[in-house]
């Protein structure tokens, strides 16, 4: 069939190929990241709570994650002012949410460019068609276009076997993606508000 395809075939398979190791690479890397925040943060607070403040940092820095994250820069800012702590929080939430999003930019390309791949392909076979017809003018056998015919057919074929798989990729690295961020963001709000009431309770 590689041989069938055409050089544009070539190009889409490895097209494809890059776009499963781009989504295996980023599935584990969102696996890794994604943990129980609830646990965590309660985990954490606990240890604030008894003032082993390089304790709760050390459980930090151990734990993957934009969740430890933002949890860590907000401990490191714990005697900021509110307004100071919540913007440090929110820029390592900025940061952590890039992080996470890294990479993702190349399957959303694949996908658009694969089916128009496969249709230059579908192109470059009808032109090879027309060009058999002419060389091969008065008379042309079928078989004289079958090679032309299945360049069209597996450039076709192979720009949708690749887009749609990568589609359904994409999107779910974008809903793991989301909860992570979920999570992020409510860890963050909890946490700013534990620590200004652990450090400044009369505020």
């Amino acid at each position: 069939m590689m041989g069938q395809g055409g050089p544009v075939f070539l190009l889409i398979v490895a097209l494809g190929i890059a776009s499963v190791i781009v989504f295996f690479e980023r599935l584990l890397h969102l696996r890794r990241a994604q943990i129980d925040y609830n646990d965590f943060l309660k985990g954490v607070c606990n240890v604030l709570e008894n003032g082993h403040i390089d304790e709760a940092m050390m459980i930090c820095e151990e734990t993957p994650g934009p969740v430890a994250a933002v949890t860590l820069t907000a401990i490191r800012h714990r005697q900021s002012s509110h307004e100071a702590l919540r913007e440090a929080v929110d820029n390592t939430g900025r940061a952590e949410m890039s992080r996470l999003e890294r990479r993702l930019a190349s399957l959303a390309v694949i996908c658009q460019i694969a089916p128009l791949l496969g249709l230059l392909g579908t192109l470059l076979g009808v032109i090879r068609i027309v060009q058999t017809m002419n060389e091969q003018a008065p008379v042309v056998q079928s078989t004289d276009l079958t090679a032309g015919l299945m360049q069209a057919l597996v450039a076709t074929v192979a720009g949708l076997l690749v887009a749609v798989p990568c589609h359904v990729m994409y999107t779910m690295l974008m809903v793991r993606i989301e909860r992570i961020v979920l999570d992020m963001e409510a860890c963050a709000s909890e946490i700013v508000a534990y620590i200004m009431k652990l450090e400044h309770p009369t505020s």
